[in-house]
């Protein structure tokens, strides 16, 4: 019974947020196929841990931080430091129409990003999570959230009058 109902919880979660998480393990990973593995064993501890879940934070706070933590292990592994991580914005798991030039722009800008600031703009932005949820999440204080924040806006706007300026 306790499995069935195990079994019932990972397809209820599987379905509401395979799409963010998987966004989640690409943007972190850069690979669409190690994504998807992170994913995978993602949802695979999520099952193994379904009983120790205590409702402190939201559902998708919780196996955002499995999310995370999983990817940090990938990045953490000497196979994974060692291979060749490039990236284009033709391969990001976007099921909506085409993304027009600025948002790949963006979005590439993002992946460049060091880290630990494009994990609080993916965090902040694409699963809208506030800083509180993100400071939880991440074991950060909520003004440690905030200044990387600021740290990311600023790469970003670098980065992307960068191009503009280039083009001029």
């Amino acid at each position: 019974m306790m499995d069935e109902n195990r079994r019932e919880q990972l397809n209820r979660i599987m379905l509401l947020y395979e799409k963010d998480m998987l966004k989640v393990c690409f943007v972190y990973l850069r690979d669409l196929s190690l994504a998807q593995d992170a994913l995978q064993e993602s949802f695979l501890k999520a099952y193994r841990c379904f009983d120790s879940y205590r409702g402190e934070a939201s559902e998708k706070t919780w196996l955002t931080s499995i999310v995370i933590n999983t990817c940090r292990d990938f990045c953490r592994s000497a196979w994974f430091r060692h291979r060749k991580k490039e990236i284009s914005p033709d391969s990001l798991p976007i099921s909506v129409p085409p993304p027009d030039e600025a948002h790949m722009d963006l979005m590439a800008a993002i992946m460049e990003l060091p880290v630990k600031n494009r994990e609080v703009i993916l965090l902040k932005y694409q699963q809208g999570l506030n800083s509180r949820e993100i400071a939880q999440l991440l074991h950060l204080s909520p003004m440690a959230v905030s200044k990387r924040l600021r740290q990311a806006y600023g790469q970003l706007k670098l980065s992307l009058e960068g191009e503009d300026a280039h083009e001029e």
